[in-house]
């Protein structure tokens, strides 16, 4: 069953034992606060110096690079989410993160992947409605790729996160 595939746990991204980490960047990729400033402290200057070739990132899509200094990860996926605006598209450009950060996980020969919250932050999506879009949408996915190994990993830093994500998981299961 899907749900043993994905674990929600208390962590940091950037502490996780898997081959992709996800940060939520902003569209820039430069580097930023919070997960993103973190991210690119541990992995250090080369991962700046080859996030300026990719020239950004829209709202709602993915791009790779390496780990660097960050041993734990091979990749790095960066995904910029949209800043909250309570509107239907918010939650399609949230969706789309998630999605677009598993199809380049896949596409890397990925067996695990670890995503952080995102949008969640500075962008102020509203935790609990984040928290349920992302479950669904990852949950969904591995549906549609079943005969794909990966584990998911909903990392969260603050335990109001990762009660969020609980709350989610038991209302799933009903």
């Amino acid at each position: 069953m899907e749900e043993r595939r994905i674990k929600v746990i208390r962590a940091s991204v950037v502490t996780m034992k898997v081959d992709a980490i996800v940060n939520a960047a902003n569209n820039r990729l430069l580097g930023g606060g919070g997960v993103d400033g973190a991210i690119h402290k541990a992995a250090g200057p080369e991962l700046l110096k080859e996030c300026r070739v990719l020239h950004g990132c829209e709202t709602g899509d993915a791009k790779i690079t390496g780990a660097y200094k960050i041993k734990n990860a091979k990749y790095i996926i960066h995904t910029v989410g949209p800043i909250y605006s309570a509107t239907k598209q918010d939650a399609k450009l949230l969706a789309s993160c998630y999605e677009k950060s598993l199809n380049l996980a896949l596409e890397n020969n990925c067996k695990s992947i670890a995503f952080p919250g995102i949008s969640t932050g500075v962008y102020g999506y509203p935790l609990k409605e984040a928290a349920k879009i992302s479950y669904n949408t990852v949950n969904n996915w591995l549906k549609q790729h079943e005969g794909i190994k990966m584990e998911v990993y909903f990392c969260c830093f603050r335990q109001e996160e990762l009660e969020a994500y609980q709350r989610v998981i038991i209302k799933e299961k009903i």
